[in-house]
């Protein structure tokens, strides 16, 4: 039995892509592998507090947290830093949906991600190489080679950054452009190109969750 911890970010319930394509990747994980177990963690809907990393950076890297800081919430910031550090080390295979918000990722993300990174065993790269990780990507506009904002996209290459090059983790992505079309008039002539987005990238959702659960089946044998 295999575990797959699914961590979700959009601040949007109904209606969230980056949500929707996790559902697909999910239950196709779920249909090659019906004995796993999935964990969950909901960022969006029930956010990190923010002044936790300052408390742990405090204690661990000499760092100076402010007057706020005092011993009990050094206490509380270290045993939540170390549940999501098991949490994420336990996992055999993640599930991240992430939309793209004001050109990167949102700051209970990064606290999420700074937490971790406080792990010497994960920043090592040790505890998760080669591990398989499935982004679920929803970016409103278009930011592909030749668009006015190409290169805006500043949420993707960081992730990738850190799930793929500082915890050597094995990535696949599935990315819907264009999400705000059907919302935004000004965009209204681009809704055709983002419903083709999207269900490309449930396609490929489907598709990664299928491989990964074959790949950790695999490994079990």
């Amino acid at each position: 039995m295999t575990t797959l911890l699914r961590v979700d970010a959009s601040i949007r319930v109904d209606g969230s892509v980056s949500r929707a394509l996790a559902d697909s990747a999910e239950a196709a994980w779920r249909a090659e592998h019906p004995d796993g177990v999935v964990v969950r963690r909901d960022l969006g809907r029930d956010p990190l507090p923010s002044n936790v990393w300052p408390a742990v950076a405090a204690l661990t890297m000499g760092m100076d947290a402010g007057p706020d800081a005092d011993r009990a919430d050094t206490t509380e910031a270290t045993a939540l830093a170390a549940e999501l550090s098991a949490e994420l080390q336990n996992a055999d295979a993640v599930l991240l949906a992430v939309p793209l918000y004001n050109y990167g990722i949102s700051q209970h993300v990064k606290t999420w991600i700074d937490l971790l990174l406080i792990d010497k065993d994960l920043v090592s790269g040790s505890a998760l190489q080669g591990r398989p990780a499935i982004f679920t990507l929803a970016r409103g506009g278009g930011y592909g080679p030749g668009t006015p904002r190409e290169g805006w996209d500043h949420a993707t290459p960081y992730l990738k950054r850190i799930f793929g090059d500082v915890f050597g983790m094995n990535i696949r992505e599935a990315v819907a452009e264009l999400t705000l079309a059907p919302v935004t008039p000004a965009m209204a002539e681009l809704i055709p190109a983002s419903k083709v987005a999207e269900e490309e990238a449930h396609v490929s959702a489907k598709e990664h969750g299928i491989a990964v659960a074959k790949e950790l089946i695999a490994a079990t044998v």
